[in-house]
């Protein structure tokens, strides 16, 4: 992980490397850090936050995966982390259970890959830029599902 600054950003700041499910473990830290991440930016800064971060993980994302050798890795988990702090930036302010049903929808978007998550997936694959997008592309398509999901039901309550 520190032989270079984009293994780093790519691993999830070491989130991606548990054992178990690390893209849930990097979804939790992407939890986490976005609480954190409140109480010393505005909404709008966490705005830009996320804005560079997607640019930043394409680059992190593609190097670390040529480096490994390996056209999406499971310890890669920025993409995650990108796409969850997406999520909750649109839905805060929610409690505690909106939270959770944010991670537990984009969970499953991202894992099941279902319709449009799977296209994503399938479609942008290698070690270069274009995998890198690949690998960002899918989960922001997961959590724009997760977003859809809660919206209709927003609505429709």
């Amino acid at each position: 992980m520190l032989r270079h600054p984009a293994h780093i950003l790519a691993l999830g700041f070491g989130s991606g490397l548990s054992p178990i499910a690390p893209g849930t473990a990097g979804t939790l830290w992407a939890w986490l850090a976005y609480l954190a991440l409140q109480n010393w930016f505005s909404s709008a800064q966490i705005g830009w936050l996320i804005a560079v971060s997607l640019p930043l993980g394409w680059w992190a994302c593609t190097v670390t995966a040529k480096h490994m050798q390996v056209a999406d890795p499971g310890s890669i988990v920025w993409d995650e982390i990108v796409a969850f702090w997406l999520i909750l930036w649109l839905v805060m302010p929610v409690g505690f259970i909106g939270q959770l049903v944010a991670f537990a929808l984009f969970r499953f978007f991202d894992a099941a890959k279902p319709g449009p998550v799977g296209w994503a997936d399938q479609n942008f694959k290698g070690l270069n830029a274009r995998g890198g997008f690949g690998i960002m592309f899918d989960d922001l398509v997961a959590a724009f599902c997760a977003l859809l999901v809660i919206a209709l039901w927003t609505f429709y309550r």
